[in-house]
């Protein structure tokens, strides 16, 4: 299944992809959200499928993509999970997953404009591996016991401000977290319907340009590692949205470094996961 949401911020409904269409399941469902995930909403969204499939209602075409789940609880990142971008930034491999944060509020569709705050310098682009919980977990005993809990997967981006991250000391959170840095979607897909995640090649544009080109087979932790992980500290919730890490090419890594400008549109895809447009505009005169 392909889960999608659609219309204006704010007034979001749930819906699916079917053969390149988009279907309204908002009459059946409030939305793809916590209480859906947590009550074995995918199962009935199937039977909903098996049962109404193509009879749901369109969705109009000039609907804007919203991203593909509601807002989680918590958008969590791994840090410098692929080897060659850990290459590329000269450091050593991690010997745990390296954990941070982004406001849950950065949640974007993927094809919206972003604003840029007003004292940014340094924006850069992430593409990544998304990963949605379909259920609580804490404690998990196993990585076998991990992957059960994922609902799907899904292509997102994790737009950093380097300054606000690397030279206004904390946390990294600080450099994640401006409105509009998470584009999520188009489309989450459902575990059982993308026959693994251990081989996606990925490619990240700017303005046509390519800066991003891996494979989630270079990962140094796993999705399913990564939850098992997590679990050990935290509790996670259905819904839940965990970043994997990017491959190389990344803005920063460049001599020199090449940031995210006024207009500059930036594509990117997972093979079997879809594709975003995203571009970038200046919050006001500087």
């Amino acid at each position: 299944m392909k889960l999608i949401r659609f219309g204006e911020k704010g007034e979001e409904k749930p819906g699916v992809l079917i053969n390149q269409f988009r279907k309204d399941c908002s009459g059946y469902f409030s939305d793809w959200n916590r209480d859906f995930f947590n009550n074995d909403g995918l199962n009935k969204l199937q039977d909903l499928l098996e049962r109404k499939g193509k009879s749901l209602p369109d969705v109009p075409e000039n609907a804007r993509w919203a991203s593909c789940i509601a807002r989680p609880g918590m958008i969590l990142c791994i840090g410098l999970n692929y080897a060659d971008h850990a290459r590329e930034a000269g450091m050593d491999l991690p010997s745990e997953p390296i954990v941070f944060g982004k406001a849950a509020n950065s949640i974007n569709g993927p094809y919206d404009d972003i604003l840029m705050a007003k004292a940014a310098t340094k924006v850069d682009y992430e593409i990544e591996l998304g990963v949605v919980l379909n259920r609580d977990i804490f404690e998990l005993n196993s990585k076998e016991e991990a992957e059960n809990a994922i609902a799907g997967y899904c292509l997102t981006n994790d737009l950093s401000e380097r300054s606000f991250q690397l030279e206004r000391g904390g946390q990294w959170i600080k450099g994640k977290s401006c409105p509009g840095f998470c584009p999520t979607g188009p489309y989450l897909l459902s575990r059982d319907e993308i026959g693994g995640v251990d081989n996606l090649s990925m490619e990240l544009k700017v303005n046509g340009i390519i800066r991003q080109q891996g494979n989630t087979s270079t990962m140094v932790f796993k999705p399913e590692y990564i939850l098992y992980y997590l679990s050990q500290f935290m509790k996670l919730e259905a819904g839940d949205l965990i970043l994997t890490g990017t491959p190389p090419g990344v803005a920063m890594g460049m001599n020199p470094p090449d940031y995210l400008k006024e207009n500059d549109v930036v594509e990117s895809s997972i093979r079997g996961l879809g594709e975003q447009k995203i571009r970038f505009l200046l919050s006001k005169k500087r």
